[in-house]
């Protein structure tokens, strides 16, 4: 089983290069390898309907961030690593 090595990891901060949401900046909060999707914060926010339940008694429509492909975005900054010495 091989894993999918992409140019950004969770915590970098990227620019979107192309697309609807191109020159917008933010940091990257998952990255979906099976997909090769990110989800970048503040980015592509899009609606979901929730139904109702015990925590949600009139139901509601909450926005989220929505997945963007990896290749769409480039990295401007690195996320600095906890083990790091630096």
């Amino acid at each position: 089983m091989s894993r999918k090595k992409f140019h950004v990891s969770k915590g970098d901060q990227v620019e979107v290069v192309s697309g609807n949401h191109s020159g917008q900046k933010g940091k990257v909060l998952q990255v979906i390898a099976n997909r090769e999707q990110v989800l970048v914060e503040g980015v592509r926010m899009i609606k979901k309907h929730l139904r109702k339940s015990q925590d949600n008694p009139q139901g509601s429509i909450a926005q989220r961030e929505g997945p963007i492909h990896v290749s769409n975005v480039r990295l401007v900054e690195k996320a600095a690593k906890a083990g790091s010495k630096e």
